[in-house]
Protein backbone atom coordinates (compact mmCIF):
# COMPACT_ATOMS: atom_id res chain seq x y z
CA UNK A 1 0.00 0.00 0.00
CA UNK A 2 1.26 3.50 -1.03
CA UNK A 3 1.02 6.55 0.81
CA UNK A 4 -1.84 8.81 1.23
CA UNK A 5 -1.79 12.72 0.51
CA UNK A 6 -3.44 14.63 3.93
CA UNK A 7 -4.81 18.06 2.71
CA UNK A 8 -5.77 20.82 5.58
CA UNK A 9 -9.78 22.12 5.64
CA UNK A 10 -7.84 24.75 3.55
CA UNK A 11 -6.87 22.16 0.92
CA UNK A 12 -3.08 22.75 2.02
CA UNK A 13 -0.71 19.57 1.60
CA UNK A 14 0.26 18.65 5.41
CA UNK A 15 1.94 15.70 5.02
CA UNK A 16 1.78 12.07 3.74
CA UNK A 17 0.37 9.12 6.11
CA UNK A 18 -0.30 5.39 5.53
CA UNK A 19 -2.96 3.89 4.06
CA UNK A 20 -3.98 1.95 7.19
CA UNK A 21 -4.17 5.72 8.94
CA UNK A 22 -5.79 7.31 6.39
CA UNK A 23 -8.86 5.01 6.44
CA UNK A 24 -8.57 5.35 10.29
CA UNK A 25 -8.90 9.06 10.19
CA UNK A 26 -12.23 8.72 7.44
CA UNK A 27 -13.65 5.79 9.71
CA UNK A 28 -13.52 7.89 12.77
CA UNK A 29 -14.98 10.86 10.84
CA UNK A 30 -12.03 13.13 11.14
CA UNK A 31 -11.13 13.13 7.21
CA UNK A 32 -12.92 13.16 4.10
CA UNK A 33 -11.71 11.02 1.00
CA UNK A 34 -10.96 13.41 -1.71
CA UNK A 35 -9.26 11.24 -4.15
CA UNK A 36 -9.44 7.59 -4.43
CA UNK A 37 -7.24 4.83 -6.28
CA UNK A 38 -8.81 1.92 -8.17
CA UNK A 39 -7.81 -0.52 -5.32
CA UNK A 40 -10.72 -2.02 -2.76
CA UNK A 41 -9.42 -2.63 0.94
CA UNK A 42 -12.19 -5.44 2.39
CA UNK A 43 -12.64 -6.47 5.94
CA UNK A 44 -15.35 -8.91 7.24
CA UNK A 45 -17.80 -5.79 7.63
CA UNK A 46 -16.94 -3.73 4.99
CA UNK A 47 -15.36 -2.50 1.99
CA UNK A 48 -13.75 0.72 1.39
CA UNK A 49 -12.21 2.08 -1.65
CA UNK A 50 -7.90 2.62 -1.39
CA UNK A 51 -7.80 6.52 -0.78
CA UNK A 52 -5.14 8.30 -2.45
CA UNK A 53 -5.70 11.83 -1.27
CA UNK A 54 -7.60 12.71 2.01
CA UNK A 55 -9.01 16.53 3.41
CA UNK A 56 -8.68 16.85 7.48
CA UNK A 57 -13.18 18.17 8.39
CA UNK A 58 -11.26 20.20 10.82
CA UNK A 59 -8.45 23.11 10.25
CA UNK A 60 -4.99 22.29 11.68
CA UNK A 61 -3.12 24.75 13.04
CA UNK A 62 0.70 24.18 11.64
CA UNK A 63 2.71 25.86 13.72
CA UNK A 64 6.04 25.93 12.16
CA UNK A 65 7.07 23.86 8.90
CA UNK A 66 10.17 20.85 10.35
CA UNK A 67 13.10 21.71 8.44
CA UNK A 68 14.21 18.61 6.54
CA UNK A 69 18.13 17.83 7.35
CA UNK A 70 20.42 17.85 4.21
CA UNK A 71 20.56 13.57 4.16
CA UNK A 72 22.00 11.81 1.39
CA UNK A 73 18.64 10.96 0.52
CA UNK A 74 17.25 14.40 0.36
CA UNK A 75 20.23 15.95 -1.26
CA UNK A 76 19.87 13.34 -4.25
CA UNK A 77 15.89 14.27 -4.32
CA UNK A 78 16.23 18.07 -4.10
CA UNK A 79 18.95 17.58 -7.36
CA UNK A 80 16.82 15.02 -8.79
CA UNK A 81 19.10 12.03 -8.68
CA UNK A 82 21.64 13.89 -11.60
CA UNK A 83 25.11 15.34 -10.74
CA UNK A 84 25.58 19.09 -10.72
CA UNK A 85 28.55 19.11 -12.73
CA UNK A 86 27.76 17.01 -15.34
CA UNK A 87 24.39 15.78 -15.70
CA UNK A 88 25.15 11.80 -15.16
CA UNK A 89 23.51 9.85 -12.62
CA UNK A 90 24.47 11.04 -9.12
CA UNK A 91 26.28 8.74 -6.67
CA UNK A 92 27.66 10.98 -3.95
CA UNK A 93 27.39 14.35 -2.15
CA UNK A 94 29.86 16.78 -2.82
CA UNK A 95 30.71 20.12 -0.73
CA UNK A 96 30.58 23.52 -3.19
CA UNK A 97 32.98 24.76 -0.32
CA UNK A 98 34.84 21.86 1.17
CA UNK A 99 35.14 20.83 4.76
CA UNK A 100 38.61 21.17 4.91
CA UNK A 101 38.51 24.69 3.76
CA UNK A 102 35.93 25.66 6.47
CA UNK A 103 32.38 24.55 4.51
CA UNK A 104 29.73 23.29 6.34
CA UNK A 105 27.20 20.90 5.38
CA UNK A 106 24.42 22.61 4.85
CA UNK A 107 21.70 23.03 1.85
CA UNK A 108 23.29 25.43 0.39
CA UNK A 109 26.82 24.06 0.52
CA UNK A 110 26.69 20.41 -0.60
CA UNK A 111 24.87 18.77 -4.17
CA UNK A 112 24.39 15.87 -5.49
CA UNK A 113 27.46 14.44 -7.73
CA UNK A 114 28.54 11.58 -9.94
CA UNK A 115 31.84 9.64 -8.57
CA UNK A 116 34.04 11.17 -11.30
CA UNK A 117 33.08 14.44 -10.73
CA UNK A 118 33.69 14.32 -7.07
CA UNK A 119 37.35 12.27 -7.29
CA UNK A 120 38.35 15.20 -9.81
CA UNK A 121 36.94 18.16 -7.76
CA UNK A 122 38.98 16.61 -4.91
CA UNK A 123 39.43 19.48 -2.15
CA UNK A 124 39.12 22.70 -4.68
CA UNK A 125 36.92 25.34 -4.49
CA UNK A 126 34.79 25.87 -7.92
CA UNK A 127 37.34 28.72 -8.90
CA UNK A 128 40.36 26.33 -9.39
CA UNK A 129 38.34 23.94 -11.41
CA UNK A 130 36.99 23.87 -14.54
CA UNK A 131 33.62 23.00 -13.23
CA UNK A 132 30.10 24.87 -13.57
CA UNK A 133 27.18 24.09 -11.37
CA UNK A 134 24.14 23.48 -13.48
CA UNK A 135 21.77 25.25 -10.76
CA UNK A 136 22.79 26.40 -7.14
CA UNK A 137 22.07 24.72 -4.94
CA UNK A 138 19.46 25.53 -2.00
CA UNK A 139 17.51 24.85 1.01
CA UNK A 140 14.17 23.36 0.06
CA UNK A 141 11.26 25.14 0.82
CA UNK A 142 7.42 24.61 2.09
CA UNK A 143 5.61 21.64 3.13
CA UNK A 144 5.61 20.60 -0.78
CA UNK A 145 9.04 20.31 -0.82
CA UNK A 146 9.36 18.46 2.41
CA UNK A 147 7.18 15.77 0.50
CA UNK A 148 8.99 15.62 -2.76
CA UNK A 149 11.99 15.23 -0.41
CA UNK A 150 11.21 12.46 0.99
CA UNK A 151 10.66 10.53 -2.59
CA UNK A 152 6.31 10.13 -2.80
CA UNK A 153 4.85 11.94 -5.39
CA UNK A 154 2.11 10.66 -7.55
CA UNK A 155 0.41 12.29 -10.49
CA UNK A 156 -3.29 12.82 -8.77
CA UNK A 157 -1.15 14.75 -5.98
CA UNK A 158 0.31 17.52 -8.48
CA UNK A 159 -3.24 19.71 -8.32
CA UNK A 160 -3.20 20.03 -4.22
CA UNK A 161 0.82 20.44 -4.35
CA UNK A 162 2.12 24.04 -4.61
CA UNK A 163 3.09 25.18 -7.95
CA UNK A 164 7.19 24.52 -7.35
CA UNK A 165 7.48 20.98 -8.77
CA UNK A 166 9.49 20.41 -11.99
CA UNK A 167 7.78 17.99 -14.10
CA UNK A 168 10.24 18.27 -16.84
CA UNK A 169 12.92 16.05 -14.72
CA UNK A 170 12.83 13.01 -15.16
CA UNK A 171 13.14 11.63 -11.82
CA UNK A 172 10.07 13.44 -10.64
CA UNK A 173 8.51 11.52 -13.32
CA UNK A 174 9.63 8.64 -12.59
CA UNK A 175 8.30 8.96 -8.94
CA UNK A 176 4.98 9.94 -10.57
CA UNK A 177 4.59 6.90 -12.26
CA UNK A 178 6.39 4.44 -9.82
CA UNK A 179 4.41 5.94 -6.59
CA UNK A 180 7.49 4.89 -4.75
CA UNK A 181 11.23 6.61 -3.58
CA UNK A 182 13.49 6.11 -6.16
CA UNK A 183 16.07 3.07 -5.43
CA UNK A 184 19.05 5.09 -4.36
CA UNK A 185 22.56 3.47 -4.60
CA UNK A 186 24.80 3.90 -1.60
CA UNK A 187 28.41 4.55 -2.33
CA UNK A 188 30.69 3.38 0.20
Amino acid sequence: MAGVLVLNASYEALCVVSTHRAIGLVVVGKADVVLETSNVLRSARMTIPEPSVIKLRYFVRVPHLRRVAPTKRAIFARDHHRCQYCGAPAENVDHVIPRSRGGQHRWDNVVASCRSCNSRKRDRMLSETNFVLRRPPETPRGRTSAIILLGLVRDEWLPYLDGDLRLEEPSLRQLSASNHAPAVQWAH
